[in-house]
């Protein structure tokens, strides 16, 4: 097959966009900024979801789910929050069509006007809390731990599939608590649970840190993240966790009577991961061929395909794959036998490279002679032969978890490459304009100097990290003093 992919070296956002497509995994729908997740694309989320949601209930999460529609007036009660989303508001106005009286389709009927606008969810703090008022009397009735696996439209005008789409799939945990430290605990768990799902499942290594205030969810006192390097050496924030304070709890007083028979509001936090992390996860590993798949999400983690002539040598050659088939599903291993008669292997091997599929056996009638198969793996594209003697599940399990800390470590040695350390603004933008990545750099803890270095550079704080050294230093814009470094990117 002719893959057609432009060079990430030549145009990374192009390139980007013909992989998503050619490779199957969405494409741009009839409704504007909306996508279609197609089934190959789909089954990688699935994948995802599965891993996120086990890690969530082995947390003591629990999965629910709430209204699509929000009423407009919910949004009001928290005024940061009806600030931070109001521009990206889609509005339901009425509840009925009617045919047009002059046979132009269908019209609006003017009759059928809501009493009160509905929103569809932009993100469900306020229907939730709403909520939580009739389950919250006493400390008995917390925590709730609860998440819900949904859709949300933020009307964005500018979108790229999967990275910023009108409606997008993602979860949003919702959770209550009877004190501040409980609260700030579960927001600090969840972000840390994000860092082990994109670490050991997707193979993007993550700074763990804080938002500045600027970067704050909308009605929140702390925002805790993720932040991962894309190739282009932008960064793309993989997940965020909120410690919400008592802030949604007072907007729709939702309070408990405390052991000691008082009666406080209770505190909440919400956090949540999104089909941006499909991006993540393309922008990170792939190559100039096609997707790079980390075996562990990868919904096919061997392809088959036999070389042949013949019905005669294909049933010989199926008869020994079943045998090695059988073998890898033993192990837990995803396997397919491509044994479709309409492609050619040339064109089934690029196929299967362009999708990304962690391992690739070939069999052909001199293999069966010999008892051998052709191994060749997706990141590197090795190739080697293997005796059918031995263990076949046990080799390719072990290529499989190979394939898995590869990828991951060449993606941490390029985030090490491009971390850089400056000291002045004149070397911030020679990096930003240069190789790009991270840079950190001493800031003076303002918003006016962050919006200032934000409209002159287009890099914004990606996060505070937790692990930074406080170290008194000069901040590069202003020259104001500054506690400790933060880091600094263009971002997706």
């Amino acid at each position: 097959m002719s893959k057609g992919l432009p060079k990430r070296s030549e145009d990374y956002s192009l390139w980007y966009n013909e992989l998503v497509k050619k490779a199957d995994l969405a494409e741009n729908s009839a409704v504007r900024g909306c996508m279609v997740i197609k089934p190959y694309g789909f089954s990688i989320w699935e994948k995802m979801q599965a891993e996120i949601d086990r890690m969530f209930k082995e947390t003591g999460h629990t999965n629910a789910y709430f209204p699509l529609f929000i009423p407009k007036s919910y949004l009001s009660k928290e005024a940061d929050h009806v600030e931070g989303f109001a521009k990206e508001c889609a509005v339901v106005t009425h509840y009925r069509l009617k045919n047009d009286e002059n046979g132009n389709g269908v019209v609006v009927d003017p009759d059928a006007k809501l009493e009160e606008e509905l929103i569809v969810r932009p993100t469900s703090e306020t229907v939730i809390w709403s909520t939580y008022k009739n389950w919250v009397q006493s400390y008995r009735d917390l925590p709730i731990l609860v998440n819900q696996w949904a859709n949300v439209v933020r009307w964005e005008m500018r979108t790229r599939l999967f990275l910023r789409t009108a409606e997008f799939l993602w979860q949003e945990g919702h959770t209550a608590h009877a004190t501040k430290q409980e609260a700030i605990d579960e927001s600090i768990q969840m972000m840390n649970v994000y860092a082990t799902f994109a670490e050991e499942f997707m193979g993007v290594p993550v700074v763990k840190g804080i938002k500045s205030e600027s970067e704050r969810f909308a009605g929140a006192l702390e925002t805790y993240c993720i932040e991962a390097l894309m190739q282009d050496g932008k960064a793309l924030q993989a997940g965020t966790s909120h410690f919400l304070g008592q802030n949604f709890a007072k907007a729709f007083d939702v309070k408990f009577a405390t052991k000691e028979g008082g009666l406080e509001h209770v505190w909440g936090t919400s956090w949540g991961v999104s089909t941006r992390l499909m991006g993540a996860l393309i922008m990170a590993h792939s190559d100039d061929q096609g997707l790079v798949l980390p075996p562990k999400l990868a919904p096919i983690q061997v392809v088959i395909v036999p070389i042949y002539k013949g019905e005669e040598q294909l049933a010989l050659i199926r008869a020994k794959v079943d045998e090695i088939t059988a073998q890898l599903r033993a192990k837990g291993i995803s396997v397919k036998f491509d044994d479709r008669d309409t492609h050619k292997p040339g064109f089934k091997f690029a196929e299967w490279e362009l999708k990304g599929v962690p391992v690739r056996f070939a069999m052909g009638p001199r293999d069966l002679e010999n008892n051998t198969l052709e191994i060749a793996r997706r990141d590197t594209g090795e190739k080697q032969s293997f005796d059918l003697s031995g263990d076949i599940a046990a080799k390719a399990e072990e290529l499989l978890n190979d394939i898995q800390n590869s990828i991951y470590q060449k993606a941490v040695d390029f985030r090490t490459e491009h971390t850089t350390e400056v000291d002045s603004y004149e070397d911030f933008k020679k990096v930003l304009d240069g190789k790009g990545g991270f840079v950190s750099a001493h800031w003076d803890g303002t918003a006016e100097t962050e919006d200032k270095i934000k409209e002159e550079t287009k890099a914004t704080i990606r996060c505070i990290p937790l692990d930074r050294k406080e170290e008194a230093g000069v901040c590069i814009y202003s020259g104001k003093p500054s506690q400790g470094r933060v880091l600094f990117a263009k971002a997706y």
